[in-house]
């Protein structure tokens, strides 16, 4: 059983949400839990709330899940829409700065009982 969770317009860039979401690709709930909980990067916290959500799905759909089967089935980070910015400069110039968003989803699925966590 696939539950999916997806968090959108997170205020970090794709590329940077990826470095975090790498480390849990794969792994158990707890596991992955406890890895974002460690974790110092920024966009841990989000991160840990959404895998929450995930869970929570899960339990909330109907069917009896055993929260400790569940592991991390696919995580992937897209690019949302940038926010433009201008920063005045010298002699009259302008820079643009992009301030961007991304677009993160979360899918659980429960791990056969023959097969074990982790990478």
């Amino acid at each position: 059983m696939e539950v999916t969770a997806r968090l959108r317009h997170l205020p970090a860039s794709a590329q940077k949400v990826r470095l975090v979401v790498d480390l849990i690709r794969g792994k158990d709930v707890e596991e992955a839990a406890t890895i974002l909980r460690l974790t110092k990067k920024a966009a841990a916290r989000p991160l840990e709330k959404l895998l929450k959500s995930a869970v929570a799905n899960a339990e909330n759909r109907g069917d009896n899940v055993d929260v400790g089967k569940l592991f991390v089935k696919e995580a992937f980070v897209d690019g949302g829409p940038s926010l433009k910015r201008i920063r005045a400069n010298t002699m009259g110039r302008a820079f643009r700065i992009l301030k961007r968003r991304s677009h993160v989803t979360i899918k659980l699925d429960t791990r056969k009982s023959g097969a074990q966590g982790g990478k």
